[in-house]
């Protein structure tokens, strides 16, 4: 058993790096690294571009520390263009926190920073992959789903109390790997 959860991971990191050479439109390269204290300031600027109720440096902070979390940033040129954070406790992992820059969006960085989350989530041994995302936010739930998420709850005006989250799931135990795209 072990070595086929060994081979699984080792095939889905491959599938990583498929994902992100095929996901750029752009001659540049992409890579994922822990959010740092440096960068901060970067994410609290793509944060306060991309929600109208933003997280405060303290929310990033904690991220950084606390011991279930996960943050990760999107590098391009040395030079911070998307974020993610997510948390894994037990057998479930949770995107809390997504954004990329918006003149960099529709570049596959969102979808980079997600396989990276959902590899890690596997790593983490969770059986689910969870987020809830804005009613709204259309490219999101397309990227969701074409990621393999599935519709699962709404809470009713869960955003400033005038909008809907639309809850989505993704198991990552049952055969991963399938539902991925190339």
């Amino acid at each position: 058993m072990l070595s086929i959860q060994n081979a699984s991971l080792k095939r889905l990191q491959e599938l990583s790096l498929c994902l992100l050479c095929r996901a750029m439109k752009t001659d540049s390269t992409i890579f994922v690294r822990a959010l740092g204290g440096a960068d901060i300031d970067a994410v609290l600027k793509i944060e306060a571009a991309s929600n109208p109720v933003p997280w405060q440096r303290d929310h990033f902070c904690h991220e950084i520390e606390a011991n279930y979390s996960w943050p990760f940033v999107a590098v391009e040129n040395g030079r911070v263009v998307g974020y993610v954070c997510m948390m894994s406790l037990f057998e479930e992992a949770q995107i809390l926190n997504i954004a990329v820059e918006p003149e960099q969006r529709g570049k596959g960085i969102a979808r980079i920073l997600m396989g990276h989350a959902l590899q890690l989530g596997i790593e983490k041994g969770a059986d689910v992959m969870a987020l809830e995302v804005r009613a709204s936010n259309r490219r999101a739930i397309s990227l969701y789903e074409n990621l393999g998420f599935t519709r699962t709850g709404v809470r009713a005006l869960y955003y400033e109390g005038v909008e809907d989250a639309i809850l989505m799931e993704k198991p990552l135990k049952e055969n991963p790997l399938c539902s991925l795209p190339l």
